[in-house]
C-alpha cells in the first residue's frame, strides 16, 4: 500500500489541472514546446524543437509539470498551457501510461480553439506482444492541428526526431573501438548486467550530449537499448544492434537489427548501417518547421 498512495495522489493532482484547463478560455498568445524536459536523460533533453529554432528559444514546459506537488506550480503550468499554442514533442510521449492523461488533455484542446502541433513524438508501449507490429496511438491524430510523428508506420506524417539538427553531428569522429555498448537509463543501473559486460567499452544516456555522441562516433558498431543512441548512431552511419524495451525501437524508417544483451555477440555481423540518414532527417524537419511556423504565425 505504501507505493499506492503517491500514485493515487499524483493522479488526483493531474485530474485537477485537467479540469482547470478545460474550464479556462484557450488562447494562442505565443508558442510553448511541451516535452519530457529531463536533464538526466540526454535523448529526452535534446529531442525538443525549441532547442533548434530561435523563434522558440527557451519556450519550454515539462510535460510532467501537471503533477507537481506545489499547487502554485501546477496552476502556473495550467496557465501556460491555456495561454499558448502548443508544440508537443519530441520523445516517446504516446502509448505510455505516464503521459496518457496529458496527451488526452492536449487532444481535446483543438476543438476549444487551441493551435496544437505534434512534432516528433512516438509510441512507447512496453507491451511485448506489440513489438514489431503496427501500433495504434492512444490519441487521434485528427484532433491536432498539425502532425509530425517519428514513427515511420505513419508515413504520411513522418517527421524524425528534431535532434538531427544539432551541429554536433557535423563533427568528424575517428573510430577507435569496434563495439560500443550504450545503456539506457534503467539498464545503466543494472549492476549484474554491467558486471557481465564489463569487458566491453560502455556508456549510457545519463552522461551529457558531447560524451554520448563522442562514444557513438568513435565506435564501429553500437549495441543499445536507448532510442536516441540507436537514432544518433544511424545519423552517424554506424552499424546498429538494438535491444528493445518498448515498441519505439521497431518503427524507425531504417531498421536496426533486433537483439538482446545475451545474444548480441552472435549478431554483430548482422548489424546494418545506412548512409544519407542525417541529411534526409534534417531536410524533413526543416520542411516541417516551415509548416509549423506558418500555422502558428511565428
Amino acid at each position: 500500500m505504501g507505493t499506492l498512495f503517491p500514485v493515487v495522489d499524483s493522479d488526483r493532482r493531474k485530474d485537477m489541472v485537467v479540469k482547470q484547463i478545460l474550464g479556462t478560455p484557450q488562447e494562442n498568445k505565443g508558442a510553448i514546446n511541451i516535452h519530457r524536459h529531463d536533464p538526466n536523460n540526454v535523448g529526452d533533453f535534446y529531442c525538443a524543437p525549441y532547442r533548434y529554432f530561435e523563434v522558440l528559444k527557451n519556450n519550454v514546459l515539462d510535460i510532467n509539470g501537471i503533477r507537481k506537488i506545489g499547487k502554485q506550480e501546477r496552476q502556473d503550468w495550467a496557465k501556460t498551457v491555456s495561454e499558448n499554442s502548443l508544440i508537443i514533442g519530441g520523445g516517446g510521449l504516446l502509448n505510455l501510461r505516464h503521459f496518457e492523461l496529458q496527451m488526452k488533455l492536449f487532444e481535446q484542446l483543438k476543438r476549444l480553439g487551441k493551435k496544437t502541433v505534434l512534432w516528433g513524438p512516438g509510441h512507447n508501449d512496453t507491451d511485448t506482444g506489440k513489438f514489431g507490429k503496427r501500433v495504434s496511438y492512444n490519441v487521434d491524430l485528427k484532433n491536432f492541428g498539425l502532425v509530425g510523428v517519428r514513427d515511420y508506420s505513419y508515413k504520411q506524417h513522418w517527421v524524425p526526431c528534431v535532434s538531427c539538427l544539432h551541429p554536433i553531428f557535423d563533427q568528424p569522429f575517428t573510430e577507435t573501438q569496434e563495439i560500443g555498448i550504450l545503456f539506457g537509463k534503467k539498464s545503466s543501473q543494472n549492476e549484474v548486467l554491467q558486471k557481465r559486460l564489463e569487458s566491453y567499452p560502455t556508456s549510457n544516456n545519463t552522461t551529457n550530449l558531447e560524451e554520448m555522441v563522442a562514444f557513438i562516433g568513435t565506435s564501429q558498431t553500437i549495441v543499445t537499448d536507448s532510442y536516441h543512441a540507436m537514432y544518433w548512431g544511424m545519423l552517424l552511419g554506424k552499424k546498429i544492434l538494438a535491444v528493445p524495451t518498448t515498441t519505439k525501437f521497431y518503427d524507425f524508417k531504417y531498421p536496426a537489427y533486433i537483439t538482446s544483451y545475451d545474444a548480441f555477440e552472435a549478431d554483430l555481423l548482422k548489424a546494418p548501417s545506412y548512409s544519407g540518414v542525417l541529411e534526409e532527417c534534417r531536410e524533413i524537419n526543416h520542411t516541417f518547421a516551415e509548416k509549423v511556423f506558418d500555422y502558428l504565425n511565428l
